[in-house]
């Protein structure tokens, strides 16, 4: 079982480069397969998720061909079942996706149930609503989703939550549909927004994504299109976060920083210096960070998945912070993990109360999920001595190369597969 050795102790210092947003690439792989036509993406990031995905729909005729690391170019025009049977799939929170895809485009759909990391409870119940508006049959049945309709007509849908997933499905179902679809109480995110934009580009007609009511007027059909997903704003804000917590300099590069906005904000807060350009961003931390509250919201609030990453820069700064968590009510697993590394962190429901200490010290420690395994890593680069992190595979599932990325950065981080590799790392940076 793969896992990351660190020795702590080097501020990040330098340039890294941004890959394209996970949660945007998911969905636009999927949508790719409404039309019959030939469609080409690029910076698509290279990622256990994407490639899950890719393999599930190549396994119903979908044609997949990688022209590079970040590019592909999917034909869906050969489809010839509307039933997804991969077990991978299975693992990854995605795998909802080609339902709204494939009820769009035949008007039938069997999909696995989704999973992803345990951070809580992420109902379907808005994309059931949804696709039932629309006029489809749904059941859930033997771990499937399962939709079909005669018609898909266009209606008024009020989504009950703001749910990202349920806006882009229920999005993507209605361009095809008959008529026009609105949905109030949509979600406002960056991905949202890219979804729509190449689902536009494929010939829909889908204004107001990035408002909370976004208009689609349904068309026959789709055609091909080339296009280029945008960059990742929590790979980003993690980086950003790095920097703050090992006392660094970096220059983020590849980046909106309109969709970092909620992020910046919070590190000039709390003591860093933000400097913002046309497509990068410099953050620089030289002082012991102060404390502050912070809320998740939804975007443009700050992101649930750059809960963990705050916290652990918290856990170093002065004084008393508070995180709250509106999302996700089982985002806190990681403070076990950052609690062996000598934080003091108290969780009451769905908040922590940090008080800051003036170090962390190198643990043995496991990745809980996605994002707090990648702030554990943040939290280890600080650390003073050797952190040995497990359970590696749930950072992978959305960072590209991470700790290739932080070596280039001055961190001392490694794969590593044994004790054996352990004590060689142990020996080599000692």
């Amino acid at each position: 079982m793969k896992q990351y050795a660190i020795k702590g102790g080097n501020p990040l210092v330098g340039e890294v480069e941004i890959g394209g947003s996970k949660n945007a690439a998911l969905p636009i792989l999927a949508a790719a397969i409404m039309t019959d036509e030939t469609v080409y993406i690029d910076n698509m990031p290279d990622v256990f998720d994407t490639n899950v995905l890719l393999d599930a729909l190549t396994t119903i005729g979908v044609s997949i061909v990688r022209t590079g690391r970040h590019s592909v170019t999917i034909n869906g025009g050969n489809i010839f079942s509307k039933q997804i049977e991969d077990d991978n799939i299975k693992k990854i929170r995605a795998a909802y996706y080609p339902v709204g895809a494939l009820l769009g485009k035949y008007r039938e759909a069997i999909v696995p149930l989704p999973g992803g990391c345990d951070i809580g409870c992420r109902a379907i119940d808005q994309h059931i609503k949804g696709f039932r508006a629309l006029g489809a049959e749904v059941l859930i049945e033997h771990g499937y989703i399962k939709t079909r309709a005669d018609r898909l007509v266009g209606t008024h849908i009020y989504m009950d939550c703001v749910s990202v997933g349920a806006t882009i499905n229920v999005m993507m179902a209605a361009t095809l549909a008959e008529g026009t679809t609105i949905i109030e109480n949509s979600a406002k995110e960056p991905h949202v927004v890219d979804v729509a934009n190449f689902l536009n580009s494929c010939g829909a007609h889908i204004k107001g994504a990035g408002t909370d009511v976004i208009r689609i007027k349904g068309v026959k059909k789709l055609h091909g299109a080339e296009y280029t997903i945008i960059p990742d704003q929590i790979e980003a804000g993690t980086f950003m976060f790095a920097a703050a917590v090992t006392k660094g300099d970096l220059m983020v590069k590849n980046v909106i920083p309109k969709h970092l906005e909620s992020i910046t904000a919070k590190l000039i807060e709390i003591g860093c210096e933000v400097e913002e350009f046309d497509d990068c961003m410099r953050v620089v931390c030289s002082k012991t960070l102060k404390p502050t509250h912070v809320k998740t919201l939804p975007y443009p609030g700050f992101p649930t998945d750059m809960q963990p990453q705050i916290a652990v820069a918290l856990g170093l700064g002065e004084g008393i912070s508070i995180v709250t968590d509106t999302i996700f009510e089982n985002r806190f697993k990681y403070v076990d993990e950052l609690t062996r590394m000598g934080a003091n962190i108290r969780v009451e429901g769905s908040t922590a109360i940090i008080n800051g200490v003036k170090k962390y010290t190198g643990a043995g420690i496991s990745a809980p999920d996605l994002r707090a395994g990648a702030a554990l890593v943040t939290a280890a680069l600080a650390a003073e001595g050797y952190t040995l992190l497990d359970e590696v595979q749930y950072i992978q599932r959305g960072y590209e190369d991470f700790h290739l990325k932080l070596k280039a950065l001055g961190a001392q981080i490694e794969l590593v597969e044994d004790q054996r590799e352990f004590q060689k790392f142990k020996l080599k940076t000692g």
